[in-house]
């Protein structure tokens, strides 16, 4: 079960104006279950995204990356699971953009204006046969009635998920210039996560205006702040995506500044989206019993505060100690000083687990009992701050713990 995770109430979720969505089941995977996502695009949208950084980067990823360079207005997106088409070579491209092909066709748009997604098990061949049959109907179902209410973003997250045990779907909403600007969004994901980004696929969309130029870069600067900032296992996919939608449908003054009021408005609703989305993946890792903020403060930058973070939230012998709740904290101590940073002065470390003091200038705390490390190791949520004693700067990271689960899910994962 996930870690304090229900699912997504579909009454709570907002449509947004100029975005259809269509869901159906192809049956690309084994498991009967909805399989194939279908988002329209109303003309006009502008759309920015990231991908991994994996050099084995999924077919799908590099016609995405392809289509978007070279500057299409895109109108359609469309999602399988059960397939990741990665490491699939020639033929793969191939599938992915006859996938693209075959949706520009019944849109009457060019081939370019759509980008095609996967996700599920690398190295398989893409049941091309059954993805096109599947289309039509992914297609009608856009056209249904309720293809733009906003319970459908949970039938969208259903139907992407792969190993995840729930879906991921969330809305905000907010006044700007006088008009209700809206943003909901889905993910998935569950394992092989690591920052750049995770074994994810992410859409967030939303109704407000925004200015060409204020588009550009966003997908990574709401990504630097969510997704690039959890991990559940240290491993980067091949097909990790993270997409931003703007339709310019609310009717409020464009943003053309994210530092403005407007702006601030609305960089405010979509970073709570993504946020709560990336945090969804983590306490639904899987096999995880528990999600846990790992906050490095006191260092001299932000990036050596990641790095100590990271090197923390990755290990496994940390990660099963909070599986055990065994507070045998001296692994987090090794990790902070195995970190890579070279001039780090031990002697200024401090570290607290929850609201207990656990180290003091490198050494144990004297007020320090284990029945008290104990305690807060017993939680379901915890924090773990380490401040290095060097400088102002903190970063955050969000994780989980390793349980038994996760080798049995990841061993069973192609049954």
């Amino acid at each position: 079960m996930p870690v304090n995770l229900d699912t997504p109430n579909p009454d709570q979720l907002l449509p947004v104006a100029g975005v259809r969505i269509g869901v159906t089941e192809a049956g690309i995977r084994k498991k009967a279950r909805k399989d194939l996502t279908v988002f329209l695009l109303d003309e006009g949208t502008l759309v920015d995204a990231v991908f991994t950084l994996n050099r084995y980067a999924a077919a799908p990823v590099q016609v995405c990356r392809d289509h978007l360079e070279a500057g299409a207005d895109i109108r359609a997106i469309v999602i399988n699971t059960g397939n990741a088409n990665a490491g699939t070579g020639a033929q793969g491209l191939n599938d992915a953009r006859q996938t693209a092909s075959a949706l520009a066709r019944a849109l009457g748009v060019n081939h370019e204006q759509v980008l095609p997604f996967s996700t599920g098990v690398i190295m398989e061949p893409l049941p091309m046969d059954r993805l096109l049959a599947g289309l039509p109907t992914a297609l009608q179902d856009a056209a249904s009635a309720d293809a733009v209410a906003g319970p459908k973003w949970l039938k969208a997250a259903e139907g992407i998920m792969t190993t995840d045990t729930i879906p991921k779907a969330r809305s905000s909403q907010v006044e700007v210039g006088g008009k209700a600007v809206t943003v909901s969004g889905i993910a998935k994901g569950a394992g092989m996560i690591r920052p750049n980004m995770a074994t994810m696929l992410g859409y967030v969309a939303t109704d407000a205006a925004v200015s060409p130029g204020a588009m550009q870069g966003l997908a990574k600067r709401l990504a630097d702040a969510s997704f690039n900032r959890v991990t559940v296992d240290g491993d980067t996919s091949t097909n990790d995506s993270f997409v931003v939608i703007s339709t310019g449908q609310a009717g409020n003054p464009p943003i053309e500044d994210w530092d403005s009021a407007d702006g601030q408005a609305v960089l405010t609703a979509l970073m709570d989206v993504s946020r709560h989305l990336a945090h969804a993946l983590v306490r639904d890792g899987e096999g995880a019993t528990k999600f846990i903020e790992v906050r490095v403060g006191g260092g001299k930058h932000a990036q050596e505060c990641l790095q100590v973070a990271y090197a923390i939230a990755h290990s496994p012998l940390v990660k099963t100690a909070f599986f055990a709740s065994d507070p045998n904290l001296g692994r987090i101590l090794a990790a902070v000083g195995y970190a890579g940073i070279a001039d780090l002065d031990i002697s200024g470390v401090d570290l607290s687990l929850g609201d207990v003091e656990v180290v003091k200038a490198g050494g144990r705390h004297p007020a320090y009992r284990e029945e008290d490390g104990q305690r807060v190791m017993n939680e379901s949520e915890i924090l773990v701050h380490v401040s290095l004693g060097r400088g102002d700067a903190t970063e955050s990271v969000w994780t989980c713990d390793f349980s038994h689960d996760y080798v049995t899910i990841n061993a069973d994962y192609r049954s």
